[in-house]
């Protein structure tokens, strides 16, 4: 064949991940390849420069790509003809993995191939597995795929990790993940401290942009509550104007200065910084004086008509009897609810609008009540009746001179009603509404009342629960506010709502700990198993200095113990078969002789091997995380547990007239005790780590580490989703359960 060079263009936007994985195969070989990298470009085309003749689309071009690797002395295609008809049919069937509905459908069928195959087909890499793993990462549900289905298909996913893992494959990949960050990186810097924003904002001008954020004192600020802050603080300072911070304190059941302070803590966290501080409650006065106003203009009346009953009149629009009754009785009965009086507390005031209007929040909806259940944290009892939200937030935001009220679209019923407000009253002020879609996440509770269940239910640690999707538990989770304000700023003002699964947050913040989390490594406790090695020379433990962090010199060292005797994982053990070489990783090369086993046959409680420091690291398929298993070095290992966190709720949304204690997770937290290396002794509570092949954790509480407390104390850590793998990586998980913590989707 001729050896012409070729040039391979693609999508710049959209790299063809199979193709220039084989293209990596063949550079080596002498390939000469030029690639270029176009926009609109929807298939990858390559160009023989001797002929200039063109193929385009991935299957033909890896087709050419194959042939000219025989040529060069490399096999992609199969090496008979019955293999090379396999690899056509791998290639037809692979069109088919990206419909997320046969997704499970296909997977068996090619877990069920590999159950006795290495490869796809014959015994060596071919482009039936390079496109087929493209293919498969294309499917919309692949990744949630990964996360819960891995006992269920052990085939495919060790060869979806080999695959993986081929030297070919690690510089697209790392191209891949470099194109993201742009994207993500270009997407933030749009959106930056509201820099970038594109959303219609009339009469927003430089300099005079005022925006508020209200939260009610209830309870800790949780994802949703960030949205509103930031979208607020970013359009403030797009503006170079200003943004208020209110607490909307009207109901004193449920508020608290605790909740105030830590509002205050969770803003400083976001690094949201307001111009002015108010309360709802600065204004209890002035809001029921025009209440009263109201009465007397006759846009206001007091009715006694049972909750109930007036939830059913509204609905059906059925004037109450209090509607048409004189202002003398208004008034009187306006007093009665003044002085928190029994015939008050049964009374409630309701705007007079249009009771037949086919947007419900028109039909009188209530602007005052009576609560005399508890003293109001700022005015103590002064106050026996409160406004709602509906009546003191648009008067409020006319007073405090607010150019812009930005809301969830779940009020945009009420926009009228909010209009209504401030012309019925008469004030002269009118903001500008703009609308966005609130945050909703599958297998995930937001409700304050229901998370407040939570609490008295003593079910969780408290608000700060890492369980829970306050900020102050996703921060002790492991989520960083870079990623949290990288995530909220990129959704903007969307206005599409829907449930949205938790991938894409964790993936942002595995960008953001990745390049700077040092390495460490932890083995279980449980069925622990030593490979002894019979050439070690050194009479005493050696101890040599290897980096945190493979990538980032910056993040330091760390010193590491080797002897004759290495702890291994039992999962890894039950795995390896005499005779292979296998790689202790930061170490070299080992071939195992012998392996001896329990009574029952299967687990495995000691292997014999031999160093071999010259073997080559790339050859090998096992790389195996190990501590020191000498006397004197397993005296520093300290004891530390793997946590791993389960969804408080077992299904994606609690629907409306569900039982909701029907739907709680009864095992929310497993523990797995395992002991770690000992440079692990100089972490601190809230350090982010990776802990080799499990993944990402964060230091919960550090422990006793002392020589007679005999784990007592563990170091506690908590597993970190990161969007894509499943929980505790290529070892054994507690949490598999097909919609648990391991998918990184449904975090509580």
């Amino acid at each position: 064949m001729s050896r012409s060079a070729i040039t391979l263009i693609h999508d710049e936007q959209a790299l063809p991940v199979a193709v220039l994985a084989a293209t990596e195969l063949l550079k080596p070989r002498g390939l000469r390849i030029r690639t270029e990298a176009k926009s609109a470009q929807s298939n990858p085309a390559i160009t023989v420069e001797e002929t200039k003749q063109v193929g385009v689309g991935s299957v033909l071009v890896l087709r050419y790509l194959a042939r000219r690797a025989s040529s060069l002395g490399v096999e992609l295609y199969g090496s008979t003809a019955e293999q090379a008809m396999e690899v056509d049919f791998f290639l037809t069937l692979a069109a088919l993995l990206v419909n997320k509905d046969t997704l499970q459908t296909y997977a068996t069928q090619i877990d069920k191939h590999l159950a006795d195959r290495t490869f796809l087909v014959a015994d060596r890499l071919s482009i039936a597995d390079l496109y087929v793993w493209e293919q498969f990462t294309a499917n919309p549900r692949w990744a949630h795929f990964t996360k819960t289905s891995g006992a269920s298909f052990p085939s495919l996913f060790r060869w979806y990790g080999l695959i993986s893992n081929q030297p070919c494959m690690k510089p697209v990949m790392a191209a891949k993940q470099a194109l993201l960050k742009a994207k993500a990186e270009k997407a933030l810097a749009r959106s930056s401290e509201g820099a970038g924003f594109d959303v219609e904002l009339p009469g927003a001008e430089m300099g005079k942009v005022v925006t508020r954020f209200p939260p009610e004192p209830s309870g800790y600020l949780h994802i949703g509550h960030a949205k509103a802050a930031l979208l607020n603080d970013a359009i403030a300072k797009k503006f170079n104007g200003q943004l208020v911070l209110r607490f909307d304190d009207t109901n004193p059941q449920k508020e608290k200065e605790e909740y105030v302070e830590n509002i205050m803590n969770d803003l400083k966290t976001l690094g949201v910084v307001h111009h002015r501080l108010t309360h709802t409650s600065d204004y209890f006065q002035l809001i029921q004086d025009e209440a009263t106003n109201m009465l007397k203009k006759g846009k206001a009346y007091i009715d006694n008509t049972p909750v109930e009953e007036m939830r059913r009149m509204r609905a059906e629009g059925i004037e109450s009897p209090c509607r048409s009754q004189g202002l003398e009785e208004n008034l009187r009965l306006w007093e009665e609810m003044k002085a928190g009086t029994p015939e008050g507390l049964k009374c409630c005031m309701r705007a007079k609008i249009d009771m037949q209007a086919p947007n419900k929040a028109m039909r009188d909806p209530t602007l005052y009540r009576c609560n005399v259940g508890a003293p109001h944290h700022r005015t103590g009892t002064k106050f026996k009746v409160y406004p709602t939200y509906d009546f003191a937030c648009p008067i409020v935001d006319s007073i405090e001179g607010v150019t812009h009220t930005l809301r969830t679209n779940e009020y945009r019923d009420r926009n009228a009603q909010y209009y209504w407000m401030i012309d019925a009253i008469g004030l002269k002020h009118k903001p500008y509404i703009r609308d966005y879609s609130r945050l909703n996440f599958v297998y995930t509770v937001l409700s304050k009342r229901k998370l407040q269940w939570f609490v008295e239910s003593k079910l969780v640690d408290g608000w700060y629960d890492p369980r829970f999707p306050t900020i102050q538990g996703m921060v002790r989770r492991g989520l960083t506010v870079e990623a949290l304000r990288e995530f909220i700023l990129g959704q903007g003002f969307s206005m599409s709502t829907n449930m949205m699964e938790w991938d894409k947050i964790w993936t942002i913040n595995k960008r953001h700990i990745d390049p700077v989390a040092p390495r460490y490594t932890g083995i279980t406790l449980q069925n622990q198993a030593i490979i002894e090695l019979d050439n070690f020379n050194a009479q005493q433990p050696e101890v040599v200095s290897v980096a945190l962090h493979p990538k980032n010199p910056s993040v330091g060292k760390k010193a590491i113990s080797r002897s004759s005797r290495v702890i291994i994982e039992q999962d890894d053990a039950r795995l390896i078969k005499e005779g292979e070489e296998v790689t202790l990783m930061n170490w070299g090369n080992v071939i195992i002789k012998k392996i001896h086993k329990a009574a029952d046959g299967l687990t495995v409680t000691r292997l014999e091997g031999s160093l071999h420091l010259e073997g080559d690291p790339k050859k090998t398929d096992k790389k195996l995380t190990w501590l020191d298993g000498s006397a004197h070095a397993a005296a520093d290992l300290i004891p530390i547990s793997f946590i791993e966190l389960d969804t408080l709720v077992t299904v994606p949304k609690v629907e409306e007239g569900v039982a909701f204690e029907s739907v709680v997770n009864p095992v929310t937290k497993h523990e797995t005790v395992a002991v770690g290396e000992a440079a692990m002794r100089s972490l601190s509570k809230g350090s982010i780590i990776q802990i080799a092949r499990r993944g990402f954790f964060i230091v919960d509480a550090l422990g006793d580490f002392a020589p007679n407390n005999n784990g007592a104390q563990r170091m506690q850590l908590i597993f970190i989703p990161d969007g894509r793998t499943k929980a505790m990586s290529t070892l054994s998980t507690k949490v598999d359960k097909g919609k648990g913590i391991s998918s990184g989707k449904h975090q509580h």
